[in-house]
């Protein structure tokens, strides 16, 4: 897995370290690809221009469709990604599915929201263990059949 650094002017990497040449500093339209490295920072790592983003690149997401029902479980084991529900009407009861995933631990954070759908969802995440996550979900407006597409990211954590 590889990680690109972009615009990031004034930061400096120490000698030999992170792939860049020594001592270097990187500039504004420099990109550093980094191959299991780890950021370390004893402060707040910041993107401080407005039009940057943050986030993973192409190529760290997936996508899979639910097969037989909205509680049938799926399995994607991307950082982020795309679920497309079973297409069926929407309801305010609530209900859950299971997604295996096998990039989560159970201290990770996963952020869930609707793509797209006719009907609007309320998604929480209700669990979180090692290997899977269910999100749970029921429409908030209309009752219509859809088959809404829930994106997530999951948000690596820890517990000390």
């Amino acid at each position: 897995m590889a990680t690109t650094i972009s615009g990031t002017a004034g930061v400096t990497f120490p000698a030999g370290g992170l792939g860049n040449p020594a001592g270097a500093v990187v500039g504004t339209t420099d990109t550093q690809t980094l191959t299991n490295k780890t950021l370390t920072s004893s402060g707040t790592v910041s993107v401080s221009v407005a039009s940057s983003t943050l986030g993973y690149a192409t190529g760290a997401g997936g996508a899979v469709t639910q097969l037989t029902s909205r509680t049938t479980g799926v399995t994607l084991s991307t950082a982020t990604g795309a679920i497309t529900m079973f297409s069926a009407a929407g309801s305010a009861t609530a209900a859950t599915f299971i997604v295996t995933n096998t990039l989560v631990a159970a201290t990770d954070n996963i952020i869930v929201n609707q793509k797209s759908g006719t009907n609007l969802y309320v998604l929480l995440v209700t669990a979180v263990t090692a290997g899977t996550f269910n999100i749970t979900f029921y429409t908030t407006g209309g009752t219509a059949t859809d088959a809404p597409v829930i994106n997530f990211s999951v948000i690596k954590g820890v517990a000390a």
